[in-house]
């Protein structure tokens, strides 16, 4: 089963047809995804779930019906462990971005955090899930693919807010910190965090 969000609210890929209540069921194959999005955007509809009765194509067959867009990003840890935060758009996210070039997805969400946030001497630690949500640009919904991972770093400096990315906060939350920021996150930083 995958989740990919739309807003807060997800498409999930099944291949279990369940009693619809407050979902709606459509077959992955013949579904006109931009109906499906605007019904999530437009009504009180909890989810929809997409099915299809091959698990091992769900994700590949879903992927093929809008452009994707490849990211990277970092759930980073400081020696206190508090997690690195990024505020944009009026919510609490974590850092990430867009490959570049031919880059490896590791290069890409080392280079993606320490541009939003000014922090350096980043370490991976390990992989963490693969996070999706559909955004539109342009007037063109697209798949945002986001890879993943877990950072460690000694940084001591002055955190740096990347402005021309419509970010106006950067900070080291703790536990609690990071559980309230939570509340005015997305769902699939909720998922990582």
């Amino acid at each position: 089963m995958y989740k990919i969000f739309v807003g807060d609210k997800p498409i999930i890929l099944t291949t279990k047809v369940e009693q619809e209540t407050d979902f709606k069921n459509y077959l992955l194959d013949t579904v006109n995804i931009g109906k499906v999005i605007k019904k999530l955007n437009t009504t009180s509809l909890k989810e929809a779930r997409l099915i299809h009765k091959n698990e091992n194509k769900l994700l590949k067959k879903f992927l093929k019906k809008l452009p994707n867009v490849i990211a990277g990003g970092g759930k980073v840890y400081n020696e206190d462990d508090a997690i690195l935060f990024i505020y944009r758009n009026d919510k609490w996210d974590l850092p990430k971005g867009k490959v570049e070039g031919n880059e490896t997805i590791e290069k890409t969400a080392i280079r993606e955090v320490s541009e939003e946030t000014g922090v350096g001497g980043l370490e991976i630690i390990k992989p963490l899930e693969t996070t999706y949500h559909i955004f539109k640009r342009s007037g063109r919904h697209k798949i945002k693919i986001t890879y993943w991972f877990e950072m460690r770093t000694n940084f001591k400096g002055n955190l740096y807010a990347q402005e021309e990315e419509g970010i106006t906060k950067v900070a080291w939350l703790n536990q609690d910190q990071a559980k309230a920021a939570l509340g005015n996150s997305y769902a699939n930083i909720k998922l990582l965090v």
